[in-house]
This record gives C-alpha cells, structure tokens and sequence, in this order.
C-alpha cells in the first residue's frame, strides 16, 4: 500500500513540475478584448437587388446583391426554387451570389426571393421589392395593392466628402411623402441602397465607397420614393464631391436661412470603440509530443524506485509529458492579430484589422481612409 502512496505523489509532483515548466515555457495569454464581443447585436440589411433576366428559363443565371453588416452568414430562398443560395461576402459588408436556374425549378414573375443575413446567434430578414423579371413591375412586400396617388419627391440630395476615394462615404437624404419605400442607385455600382425612414416623410441612408467602384463626381445617382405599385425618381442635381459652392448650398438649405454655416458632416469619422485581440491557435505535431514524452519519462524514471512502481510512474509520466509538449508547441505555433472597431459618426460600425498592435486607445477619434486608420 505504502508504494501506491509513493506512486501517487510522485506522479503528482511530476504534474506540478509540467505545470511549473508550462507557465515558464507558454506565452501569457493576451488580453480579452476591451469590449466584450457582439454576437447578439442584431445585423442590419442596409439593401437587397436582383438583376433582373428577360426570361425566368432554365439557365438563366440571377445575380443577388446584398449590403449589410459584414462578418455575417447571407442567404436568399426564392420561391419555387429547388435550393437556396448562399451569398458570398466579396467585401466588407457586401455580399453576392449567382443562382442558375434548373430545369426542375418553377420560378415565376411572381415569385418572391427572401434574404437572410445571420451574425452571430441573430438573423435580419427582408424580401425582394422588385420583380426577378425585366419589366416585371414592382412588388410590395404585404402591401394590400395600389397607392391613392403618386408618391411625390420634394428633396434629394447628399451630403458629398471631400473625395471619393475606398472608404469615404455618401449620405443621402430624401424627402417626400411619408410611409413610403425609399432607395437610391447609384450608377456603375450594383445593387440599391436602402433609406431608411427617420421622420415621417425623411429618408436617409449612406454608401460607403467600395474598392472596385468607380465612381466619380459627375456619376448619376438617381432616388426612387415607392408607395404601392406606384413610383416616382429624381435624379441628383449636385456633385458627389465636396466643393465650396455646393458646400454653401447645402449649409444654407440646412439652416433655413442664406448665411448660416453649420459644420459639413465627415461621413467617414468616428471614435474608437473597442480593440479586440484575436489569437488564433497553431496545431501540435508529433515533435511536440514526442519531445515532452521523452522528458516525462525521465521525470517518472526518477520519482520511482524499483519494479511495477517504476513503470507506472515512468508511463503516467511520458503520457502528461507527450500532452504537455503537443500543448507547448500549439502556443509556440500560434498567431494574433488586432481588431479596432469605429463608430462611425453616422451610427454604423467598421472593423480595421492590424497584424500588430496598434498604437490607438479607445476613445481615439479617427478616420478611415484606404483601410486604414487616421488619428484625428
């Protein structure tokens, strides 16, 4: 009995010498990130469009485009469809896919396409408001039918930056009768921008400029006000580009009165958030586990003295040796980066990734430009 006692504390000693060696051997773990992660905030779908075909044939290919919140999982089921499309993100928030159409499909005009947009354990939802076929006319998602009148549009414009280079962005207000659909399409970029209603009759909504548009500050944007199967558009009459003269038009609208200057809003500002550090763990290899078994074996060789007593303790110890070494090398193997996010002066988010640690604290004012990280 006295020589399992002896077996036993030598194989506990031989553990706690590993964890000793572990903490020497292991980099600290970093730390958490300043703000807790937002797996239930809920993702927003800031826009959903179809390109549409002129025939709804097998072969036709329908080309989905949605905006939303990035880092999401984006979906779209279309009615009489046999399967369901999976959108690809292809940039920052913007998702895209292609569904061909089967033989077996039985896919109409009238058939509705949904889009499903889950981050983290939350999913947002909206239907397709227009047709999948060219000349299809519009659809209105649990409308009961025409509007009494045609929707009328008393203002349209956008508040330009400065350039119009990846990462600036356009905000656009629009103003007309109230209760209605909005959207804006901006020529040479896929898709449409939902607005947003802020006040009865007030949309507005903002684009932020993608790395393969093109646009430029003479680029036709065209707004579209929808009450039932009833629409009116209005194209913008102003440059997309910040320039003294429209920046004293748009102040002297805003205030109501010629000469009041207020402020142009920088669509592309924020404060910094929260700094996430993500460590993303390597993989152990039998070098690892051979080389820490090696080590526990001479350990257990050394705490035993004779007999079954000696090789138990000798494989006991080689086993939590092979597990340390194999844990060893994950850390040595493993990787971080940095994750900054921005609250945008307009409300939205964005997340800028650095391979190393940034030299900004939460609370920084900044500005995003190219991908990067300006401090105010």
């Amino acid at each position: 009995m006295s020589s399992y006692r002896t077996l036993h504390a030598s194989i506990g000693a031989g553990l706690i010498a590993l964890a000793a060696f572990l903490s020497l051997a292991m980099p600290a773990a970093p730390v958490q990130a300043q703000q807790s992660e937002r797996n239930d905030a809920m993702p927003h779908i800031r826009g959903f469009d179809v390109a549409p075909v002129g025939q709804l044939t097998a072969g036709q290919d329908l080309l989905f485009t949605m905006y939303g919140s990035p880092g999401g999982t984006a979906t779209v089921q279309i009615g009489g469809a046999t399967g369901r499309l999976q959108l690809d993100e292809i940039e920052a928030g913007v998702y895209e896919g292609t569904y061909s159409i089967s033989a077996r499909d039985r896919i109409s005009r009238d058939s509705t396409a949904t889009a499903n947009l889950r981050v983290g354990n939350q999913v947002a939802s909206t239907i397709l408001d227009d047709s999948l076929m060219t000349g299809g006319g519009a659809r209105w998602p649990g409308g009961s039918g025409p509007a009494n009148g045609v929707p009328v549009i008393s203002r349209f414009d956008v508040n330009p930056p400065n350039h119009l280079d990846a990462g600036a962005e356009l905000i656009f207000t629009l103003e007309g009768s109230p209760d209605a659909s909005a959207s804006v399409r901006i020529d040479g970029v896929r898709g449409k921008l939902a607005l947003e209603q802020v006040r009865p009759g007030v949309y507005e909504g903002s684009y932020p400029i993608r790395n393969r548009d093109r646009i430029a500050p003479d680029t036709v944007v065209t707004g579209n006000l929808r009450l039932g199967t009833k629409e009116q558009s209005r194209v913008l009459g102003q440059s997309l580009v910040d320039q003294p003269s429209a920046r004293s038009r748009n102040r002297d609208r805003r205030a109501g009165a010629p000469g009041t200057q207020q402020p142009t809003a920088c669509g592309n500002c924020g404060v910094v958030e929260a700094i996430n550090v993500v460590q993303v763990k390597g993989d152990g290899s039998y070098v690892g586990m051979i080389g820490g078994g090696l080590i526990g074996a001479l350990l257990g060789g050394q705490v035993a003295h004779r007999g079954t007593g000696r090789t138990a303790a000798q494989v006991a110890a080689a086993a939590g040796g092979a597990w340390a070494g194999n844990e060893i090398e994950k850390r040595v193997r493993s990787t971080r980066h940095y994750e900054v996010v921005v609250r945008l002066s307009n409300g939205g988010t964005q997340v800028v990734s650095f391979a190393t640690q940034p030299q900004l604290s939460v609370g920084t004012r900044v500005r995003v430009e190219n991908g990067n990280l300006i401090p105010d």
